[in-house]
Formats: C-alpha cells, sequence, structure tokens
C-alpha cells in the first residue's frame, strides 16, 4: 500500500498500480466503472427507503455526518409515526428530534425535516420535486442530495460526491481534490452519464468492503489483482 499523503485535509491513499495500468484518465475511469460492475452487479441505494420519494428524501438528510447502517435502524419508527410529508409537516419539532436523536445534529437536522415537510405539503402536494432547481430549495439539501433523489427517483444523471466518493476517486486518481464541487465536476467529464448513479453507488458498497478510509484492504482489491494479472511474467 503506498504510503498516505495529507492534501488539502483529504487523507490520499494512491492506488499507483491502477494509475499505471491506465495513464489516460478517460481509460482509468472506463476500467474502474466496468470493474465495480463486475463487482456489485446490482448497485442500490444503501438508504433503505423502500422506493418511497418521501423517504429517501429524509433518510439522505439525515445521513449527513451519519452512517447509512443508523440511519436504516431509526427510518422504521420514524416512518411509522410520520409516514408521508403531510405527517410530518403536522408533527411537534421536539417529537421530530427524538426520533432521530442517535443520527448527530440531530436538532438541526430534526428543524430541516420539518421546513422542508412544510414546503412538500404545502407547495408540492406533498410529493418530491423533480428539478435541481426546486430540490436545492429545500432545507437541508445540498447537491449531493439532490443528485442522489434525481438519479434514483428520475433517472436524471448526476454525481453524488459523497465522503465515499471523494476518498476512492481521489486513490484512483480520477480526481485531485477533497472538495465535493471539483469532485462532481471532474468525475461528469468521466464517467458516462448512463454510467453516473450507480457508480457511486457501488463506490459506496466498495468503500464499505475494502477501501476503507483508515486501512484499505489493498491486498483484496480487485485494481490490484488486474495489475498482477497483467503484469505476470510470460513462460
Amino acid at each position: 500500500m503506498a504510503q498516505n499523503k495529507r492534501k488539502s485535509g483529504l487523507t490520499v491513499c494512491p492506488c499507483p498500480h491502477f494509475q499505471t495500468l491506465y495513464p489516460d484518465k478517460k481509460k482509468r475511469a472506463l476500467a474502474a466503472v466496468s470493474l465495480l460492475e463486475d463487482r456489485y452487479p446490482t448497485a442500490e441505494c444503501a438508504l433503505q427507503h423502500e422506493g418511497d420519494p418521501f423517504r429517501l428524501l429524509v433518510m439522505a438528510i439525515l445521513s449527513a455526518q451519519c452512517t447509512d447502517k443508523r440511519v436504516n435502524l431509526v427510518a422504521p419508527a420514524l416512518f411509522s409515526r410520520f409516514p408521508d410529508a403531510h405527517a410530518m409537516a403536522q408533527g411537534e419539532l421536539l417529537e421530530l428530534a427524538s426520533y432521530i436523536r442517535t443520527c448527530g445534529l440531530y436538532q438541526s437536522k430534526a428543524k430541516n425535516l420539518l421546513a422542508t415537510a412544510k414546503i412538500l405539503d404545502e407547495k408540492h402536494q406533498g410529493q418530491v420535486p423533480d428539478t435541481r432547481e426546486e430540490l436545492l430549495l429545500l432545507p437541508g439539501v445540498g447537491r449531493k442530495v439532490a443528485n442522489l433523489l434525481l438519479g434514483d427517483l428520475f433517472g436524471i444523471p448526476g454525481i453524488v460526491a459523497d465522503t465515499h466518493c471523494i476518498r476512492i476517486s481521489n486513490r484512483m486518481g480520477l480526481c485531485d481534490s477533497p472538495n465535493p464541487h471539483k469532485v462532481e465536476k471532474q468525475l461528469s467529464e468521466l464517467i458516462p452519464l448512463e454510467k453516473q448513479i450507480n457508480f457511486c453507488h457501488r463506490l459506496v458498497w466498495f468503500g464499505r468492503e475494502l477501501c476503507s478510509a483508515p486501512t484499505p484492504k489493498c491486498q483484496q482489491c480487485p485494481l490490484q489483482a488486474e495489475f498482477a494479472q497483467k503484469n505476470r511474467p510470460k513462460t
């Protein structure tokens, strides 16, 4: 494993073998897409929203600085009490906060959720809007959440620059910044439109399984395996 380097607040552990195999960044991106598709043929959001747009919106807001696993644990009781935007819009802030206390930053998240639910109830007939402009007007929704919703709910391409995406795309040499907006822009130019959402979902699974933040399992990485196979001495 290459030595870690500190770069603009991001711990970068580059994958030199992968970059050696594919010096052209565009070809490297396509190879990454293919390798992740092979490893995770079924790409799906890690948030268990059961196909409900309102649930996905709420859970995506809760996932800020919180693990998807924790959000999934909180969700059943939360949505039993607040099954839709109208129900949540009628709720009390303290009660709503009590359901999400373990998610971190729960007080500010509760305020955002209540305000968002009221906007949906009053302006969108309880439905999640299908444009980036309208989504970004919802409290607690930034570009990461907006792109996730647009991709998973409406099939609109976009890069979800979460912590896994930022970390792994830097290690792969697909981007060179810890800034979510820069990562989104750089990957948008490399990953085919029709692959973007599923690519980001697969990065989450890859990050959990192998390419973790503190101790990536490089010896088990398919990128390393491909390098070893292509550089095996000929007999």
